[in-house]
């Protein structure tokens, strides 16, 4: 049985910091001592940090691969598949849950549609032949806006990296875009102004009408018969957080205001933050900051969002910013994510558990990953 040892590290438990060694084999964490291993094959750490690989429940990032300019797809759908899966072992992360839209092709996003199924298939295809780095599954993101939305779901429906769906209502007026001024300002940045963008937004209320409704009982009643994860999206209100809780979500994704943060944590619903906004200081349209959630205990995980770098950026700056622990922050990124989607088999330094491992020092304020082991795997 070959063994990977690393010795000098600052491991990063569940409840404290150990200087100390952690032993891997058959790809799994065998054993963790405190202090040095005089071992000659031991790989000295110098000091730096060995933590859970990072899960990230929420990233946008493939898409970007598959689209890099507006109108330029990208020939070799494996290949960019790749270049994401790359981006995210270099960001420190071991599970990924990529996010692809299911619905929502409007004028500004028309690509996804044409780009939907593609993107299934390149991570079933990367996960069944072993070419990616990471663990990859498919968070979907239920558009309720789109009176097509049953059939995409039944697309993806069934696939074996299927574990996590959202509900989101992108309707201007309501959620994330309630403060229509927010929504233009964001379309402005893709191109569009003057009467094209006052055109835009009416269209995406008048599409929205009637459609959110249906789909949402559909999904609610699909979606209670899969055993898959279900969250809400962009709660704003406790009438969203209620709404949530009787369709059956675990999860409150990225809610706008601290009043719907509150209502989630009084219900039960465990509340992901999007790592920018920590890393921001805030939100790019008009919510709540993550910071003072997390100031008020009312921050349960970490997802990047659209930032893969920003996941770990955000643990360490919550160190800086509210004054948490190093331990209770990268575990924001890591065994919180994993009890939410319910992989108990890694999110913790622990012997029999999964070998996830990043290792990385600070560069002052700046996280810079050196290692990342996958099932006990050096991948970057």
């Amino acid at each position: 049985m070959a063994e990977t040892v690393l010795t000098h590290a600052r491991l990063v438990l569940e409840d404290r910091l150990v200087d100390g060694t952690l032993v891997i084999a058959d790809g799994v964490i065998r054993a963790i001592d405190d202090g040095p291993s005089r071992l000659p094959g031991a790989v000295d750490c110098g000091g730096d940090y060995l933590a859970p690989g990072l899960i990230d429940l929420h990233t946008d990032a493939l898409e970007g691969h598959f689209v890099p300019r507006p109108k330029v797809f990208w020939p070799d759908q494996r290949a960019a598949a790749l270049a994401h899966d790359a981006q995210m072992a270099g960001s420190g992360v071991t599970t990924v849950f990529d996010a692809i839209c299911a619905g929502g092709f409007d004028q500004a996003k028309a690509d996804r549609r044409a780009l939907y199924e593609v993107m299934l298939d390149a991570v079933d295809e990367g996960t069944a032949r072993g070419l990616f780095r990471v663990d990859h599954r498919i968070h979907l993101r239920c558009e309720l806006t789109d009176h097509g939305l049953p059939e995409l779901v039944d697309a993806a429906l069934g696939r074996p990296t299927l574990a996590l769906a959202s509900l989101m209502d992108h309707t201007p007026g309501t959620r994330q875009w309630r403060n229509v001024e927010h929504l233009k300002v964001y379309l402005s940045g893709i191109g569009k102004g003057g009467a094209d963008l006052d055109r835009e937004v009416a269209d995406r209320i008048e599409r929205a009408r009637g459609a959110v409704a249906g789909n949402y009982d559909r999904m609610v009643a699909l979606f209670a018969a899969s055993g898959i994860v279900l969250s809400s999206h962009d709660d704003t209100t406790p009438a969203h957080v209620d709404e949530a809780l009787a369709a059956g979500c675990t999860i409150s994704e990225f809610p706008t205001t601290l009043e719907a943060a509150r209502a989630a944590h009084a219900g039960g619903l465990a509340t992901i933050g999007g790592a920018p906004n920590v890393v921001r200081g805030g939100s790019h349209s008009g919510g709540v900051s993550m910071r003072d959630l997390a100031a008020e205990g009312l921050l349960d995980a970490l997802a990047s969002d659209y930032v893969p770098a920003s996941l770990l950026q955000a643990a360490m700056a919550l160190t800086r910013t509210v004054g948490l622990t190093i331990p209770a922050a990268l575990a924001l990124v890591t065994a919180a994510p994993a009890r939410l989607a319910r992989l108990e088999d890694r999110g913790r330094l622990a012997p029999g558990l999964r070998a996830d491992l990043v290792r990385f020092r600070m560069a002052e304020d700046t996280p810079v990953v050196g290692e990342l082991f996958s099932a006990g795997r050096r991948v970057f």
